[in-house]
């Protein structure tokens, strides 16, 4: 037969080539030609798939159907007798490049019989390396598929894999580290898995590493070297591997391997690849706890009927509730581990569906869910709306028309935390709080100042009306920032003591720490003049914080009602917090620090005679006994908002801290707050707090825990700081049980560790995951805002709105302008303002919410023109604090009824619920009095996320997500939903627009946000979520944040709340045209909204160099704490011209 007549190629372009050639081998498959022939035509494809721009080529030859035709050919090819080499050497080249091209290649192959042809071919010429290579490139691709894989098992392909690795060599390396690598790809599958351990193989590929590592001094042979840690890993996939592996010494051989390593970074590849083999193959322990329920118990008065609560008291006394009866009896974390291998292309085809679809749910509709007669029991918390101010002392009483005189409230400036001088560095409380009423003159003279800085507020935002006073504006700071007499009192007077603690006042026993009676180290004279001079210290501290007080702060203390009956208080929260004069960047990581603490823990199974494993502290256990050593650190939480439950000294300068549960639960530990002391100067102590539950934290992106020196508040220097190096989070061998990990086995827990040294011997310092803001603070906050304001210009009443379950009671805060005066338009006015609801912290652990809470209350109870104009703009009701129960015990997120409260806002129960029961009961009031508020917001904290943002609600945003187009353009809505957060986004530095959701989610349903927009009908319903870490754009970019900033953001909240007034009713206010222009502007300017979805557990933060493996649990169970949604939704332009003012509507099809 002639051969056939070769196309020319230069007149053809690559594609066109490639088409030619593979019709040519089509007519070789059907014609059976001459080998010379498919070789050639052969030799030609395989150039073009490996010269430059091959990786195009390859798709292509896939797209036109390539792996079939060679697949075919190779078929062909293997009956002749003997296969001609050079074919087989060119067909295997080429099938092992388009392979992993075709996502159905392992099928074809499998169908047509490649499998065997190419075992087959490695088998008969072990000794051909230039035939073997090809081959076993190409068994490689063919193992991907799991059905190939166990079927190449059964043929003898993983012992044939052991005929060609070995022992070092310094020949055919490039062919042992293929081998390697196909033997790893089949050992992922459980059966070849099990074969390579019954026949001895994890001693043997142990073996087979040490040689290498041994003899491979110039680290030639990296590659092969991570090859046998591959296969090691595939086969302690499963547990007869990881049993095998320990049996075989496996954990102290690759320690010491990786820790000869270290010195060399280019190995630092084999280094974080044993390190992944070691995690995985530490044998799971048992939290050292008698049960992983908390150590408090509180008896419900109802027992839910359903649910985890209900479950955690049907379950019988004698179940061992901290761990599994054979908890490594699978292996789910493994193959989650597998699935992931190839992250992209999950998340690629990732669908959300958790999004809400039906669109019938979606329609806001009101609900009055309860009788107008229920309802009528909250009358008495709106008495603004009956009071006709007949006994009220009044700015004036004169009867006037009421005319609406259009006053000018001047550019809006709020305190801002921008950089401070330093002579000036703790002008941190801007709010005046002495009453202040101007006459007419005076406040004549405030319009026409603040008209004049209307045109310079639209330049800079963030100036304060203390940086530049008005004429006529006297800008006060109150201080109130004395030490408290009582603790250095005492610390001079009973030096000798050795008791721990004073009683501060008669009744009910409430003590402080140990300083005060062993006494106070004090700074050498250069820093002060007199170290025992109370008003030196009051000089140095920058001006204290306006609303506290020591004493009065005490008093509310005997009040508050704990589950353990506390009867300490923390000092950080006697003393009050002021914000330190310097910013706090994010902590850089330092490159392997993750590593280095893993091989830390490592070393206590591998030198278990090193390990102390002392418990120092034990809630369980009342009788324990306190060391007496000297250099035993002491540990202590039972004060107000604690929660630190055992610590166990593993070194000598290393503790282990385990987390109390929130009461009445078995999980949810994240909140931590305790006080260390006994420590000495100088010295590297290593926390561990060994049971959080989160699978990421920003614990790894710079985030670092809170620390108060008791010696730093008494030199003058009362804050909190952010403090510890050698941070990281990371999963632990502490397993989980089914019981605390919602019914699913084989998951752990993770560790948070930090390493601290103290700057003074035997100080007393207090711990705490984010800044600590109690109950009792909260109450003294308010009294001392009540106690402060002007009662003819503020109208201010706190009210009770309910007993929680232990009987405290929940405060509920009315805050506006007073009217003018009694004549009955004004009150018409006064009663006629659009409502603002907001409330906070229903997670106890989201402590940042209530600072935000602070700076909005402060804000609004000011003396500042521009919060006198948000008075009389709206009537705030106010909840600062939903679950005050759970912020009292230390919880993270639940109350004491074991629930997240943010999860019950669908069907709150009045006897295991109540406040969120009576604050829906307030809203559905408002509904029904048809008082609907203009906004409801719920303040929070987010710990995986930076920046501030909000989430809202919208039917043609959500419906957007689910891709289904036709429908979203059927949609429309009102866009007003978007127009605060926009105003938010270019006011506020923290705020990040693009963060922002307004995607309903299922697993919503029964959050306040989705509740309030669906049920009651209030279109601007919004969660505001403030970062526990800090900021990554904006004026704050790389500062962690503070007390300031959060603060901040509660006035600037206020600030927005303003505009958004402005905006919806531009002509209640005869405005400059300039301000308002600039306003317009402002709201008009797009914003693009990206955001990941709460769906997706991987953390929103580009990974490491070193890599953090989190993906043994990447099934974790949804966290509440995520990003909300996902996608990019922008309005169209008709969307976005929809007015504010027009009222919140949707139409629907």
């Amino acid at each position: 037969m002639s051969k056939l007549k070769v196309i020319p190629e230069k007149s053809l372009t690559n594609n066109s080539r490639i088409v030619g050639l593979l019709a040519q081998l089509e007519k070789i498959n059907a014609e059976p030609s001459e080998s010379d022939t498919a070789r050639y035509v052969t030799s030609k494809i395989l150039h073009l798939a490996q010269s430059q721009g091959g990786g195009r080529r390859v798709n292509f030859l896939v797209t036109k159907g390539g792996s079939q035709i060679l697949l075919q050919l190779l078929m062909n090819a293997s009956k002749e007798s003997p296969p001609h080499e050079d074919l087989m050497v060119q067909i295997h080249s080429i099938l092992a490049k388009i392979g992993p091209k075709d996502k159905k290649f392992g099928v074809k192959a499998r169908i047509n019989g490649a499998l065997n042809i190419t075992l087959n071919l490695v088998k008969q010429n072990l000794q051909n390396h230039r035939l073997v290579l090809p081959c076993l490139q190409l068994l490689r691709v063919y193992s991907a598929n799991s059905v190939n894989s166990v079927s190449l098992g059964k043929n003898g392909v993983v012992e044939l894999m052991f005929k060609i690795i070995g022992p070092f060599s310094k020949k055919n390396s490039s062919l042992i580290k293929v081998a390697l690598d196909t033997l790893a790809a089949l050992l992922k599958s459980k059966t070849n898995a099990r074969r390579a351990v019954d026949r001895g193989y994890v001693q043997v590929l142990l073996t087979i590493y040490v040689d290498w590592h041994r003899h491979d001094n110039r680290h030639r042979n990296m590659l092969i070297r991570k090859g046998i840690l591959q296969s090691l890993k595939s086969v302690t996939n499963i547990k007869l591997g990881r049993k095998a592996f320990i049996d075989a010494n496996g954990m102290k051989i690759l320690y010491n391997t990786s820790q000869e390593c270290l010195a060399v970074r280019t190995l630092d590849p084999l280094v974080n690849t044993s390190s992944l083999i070691m995690r995985k193959c530490f044998p799971k322990n048992r939290l050292p706890l008698p049960t992983i329920k908390s150590s408090f118990h509180f008896q419900l008065p109802v027992i839910p009927v359903t649910g985890p609560v209900a479950q955690l008291y049907s379950l019988p006394p004698e179940v061992d509730d901290v761990v599994d009866e054979s908890d490594d009896n699978d292996d789910i974390d493994v193959e989650a581990e597998n699935e992931t291998e190839n992250e992209d292309d999950l998340d690629q085809n990732f669908k959300n569906d958790d999004i809400e679809t039906d669109i019938n749910k979606l329609k806001p509709q009101q609900e009055p869910g309860r009788t107008i007669e229920d309802l009528k029991m909250y009358e008495h918390l709106f008495p603004e709306l009956v009071d006709d101010f007949q006994d009220y002392d009044l700015i004036s009483k004169e009867p006037k028309p009421f005319v609406f005189e259009g006053k000018v409230r001047g550019p809006i400036v709020v305190p801002t935390a921008g950089e401070e001088t330093s002579g000036n560095s703790g002008n941190l409380r801007k709010v005046v709080m002495k009453e202040n009423i101007s006459s007419k003159e005076d406040e004549g003279e405030k319009k026409s100042t603040f008209m004049d800085l209307a045109k310079e507020d639209t330049k800079d935002n963030d100036r304060t009306l203390q940086q530049q006073p008005a004429p006529g504006f006297t800008a006060e700071v109150k201080k109130d920032c004395s030490l408290p007499l009582t603790v250095l009192t005492c610390a001079k007077a009973c030096p000798h003591m050795a008791t721990c603690g004073n009683v501060l006042f008669e009744g009910r026993t409430v003590q402080l720490g140990k300083l005060c009676c062993t006494g106070v180290e004090t700074e050498d004279d250069e820093d002060t003049e007199s170290n025992s001079s109370v008003e030196q210290a009051s000089v140095e501290v920058p001006d204290g914080p306006t609303l506290h007080d020591p004493d009065l702060y005490i008093e509310i203390v005997k009040n508050t009602k704990s589950v353990p009956e506390y009867s300490e208080v923390a000092y950080p929260d006697y003393f009050g917090h002021v914000p330190p004069p310097f910013k706090e960047p994010i902590l850089e990581r330092p490159y392997g620090v993750q590593r280095t603490k893993i091989a830390q823990d490592i070393e206590r199974l591998i030198h278990q005679s090193d390990i102390i494993d002392r418990v120092v502290y034990d809630l369980d256990n009342p009788n324990y006994t306190i060391p007496e050593e000297g250099d035993i650190l002491k540990f202590n939480s039972k004060f107000e908002s604690g929660n630190l439950r055992k610590v166990i000294q593993i070194r000598k300068n290393e503790y282990d801290l385990i987390l109390n549960s929130d009461i009445n639960s078995n999980h949810y530990h994240q909140w931590f707050y305790f006080e260390v002391s006994g420590m000495r100067p100088g010295v590297a102590y290593r926390f561990n707090i060994i049971n959080c539950e989160k699978s990421n934290s920003q614990f790894n992106y710079g985030m670092q825990p809170l620390m108060y020196s008791v010696q730093e508040a008494l030199n003058a220097r009362p804050w909190w700081i952010r403090m510890g190096t050698d941070i990281c989070y990371y999963k632990n061998h502490f397993s989980r049980s089914s019981v605390a990990a919602g019914g699913q086995k084989g998951k752990s827990y993770y560790t948070i560790t930090f390493t601290v040294s103290f700057p003074h011997k035997d100080d007393v310092c207090y711990f705490a995951y984010h800044y600590p803001y109690t109950y009792s603070t909260l109450q003294m906050h308010l009294q001392k805002l009540e106690s402060a304001h002007n009662p003819q210009q503020i109208y201010f009443r706190k009210d009770v709105l309910c007993e929680t379950l232990s009987g405290n009671s929940c405060p509920l805060v009315t805050i506006t302008a007073m009217p003018e005066s009694n004549y009955y338009e004004h009150i018409c006015h006064f009663r006629n303002r659009p409502y603002v609801f907001l409330s906070a912290r229903v997670h106890p652990g989201e402590t940042n919410a209530s600072w935000v809470m602070k700076g909005t209350l402060e804000y609004l109870m000011s003396n500042n023109p521009t919060a006198q104009s948000l008075r009389e703009s709206y009537i705030f009701k106010i909840v600062p604090m939903l679950n005050p129960d759970g912020v009292i015990n230390g919880n993270h997120r639940c109350s004491l009824s074991g629930e997240d409260l943010n999860r019950q806002w669908q069907s709150p129960n009045p006897d295991l619920h109540p406040t969120i029961y009576h604050a829906k009961g307030l809203l559905q009031y408002l509904a029904a009095v048809k008082r609907l508020p203009l906004v409801y917001c719920d303040y929070h904290g987010h710990s995986r996320k930076k920046n501030v943002f909000m989430y809202g609600c919208s039917i043609k945003e959500t419906v957007w997500h689910t891709n289904d187009n036709a429908t979203s353009c059927d949609v429309v809505e009102d866009t007003g939903y978007r127009t605060l957060p926009k105003i938010l986004s270019h006011i506020a530095p923290a705020f990040c627009m693009s963060s922002c959701s307004f995607v309903v989610e299922k697993s919503k349903e029964s959050t306040a946000r989705v509740v309030v927009w669906r049920e009651i009908g209030v279109q601007r319903s919004y969660t505001m979520e403030s970062t526990l870490c800090g900021c990554d754009q904006g004026k704050y970019k790389g500062l962690q944040i503070g007390t300031r900033e959060l603060e901040e953001m509660g006035a600037k909240f206020c600030v927005g709340l303003l505009r958004l007034k402005r905006l919806t009713s531009p002509l209640e206010y005869n405005l400059p045209s300039s301000l308002l222009d600039f306003e317009n502007d402002l709201i008009e300017s797009s914003c693009k909204v990206t955001s990941p979805t709460t769906y997706v557990l991987d953390e929103d933060e580009p990974r490491f160099l070193e890599e953090v493996d989190y993906s043994a649990e990447s099934n974790d169970e949804l966290d509440i704490e995520l990003a909300e949604n996902v996608g990019d939704y922008e309005p169209s332009a008709q969307e976005e011209v929809l007015s504010d003012s027009e009222l919140s509507r949707t139409y629907l099809p």
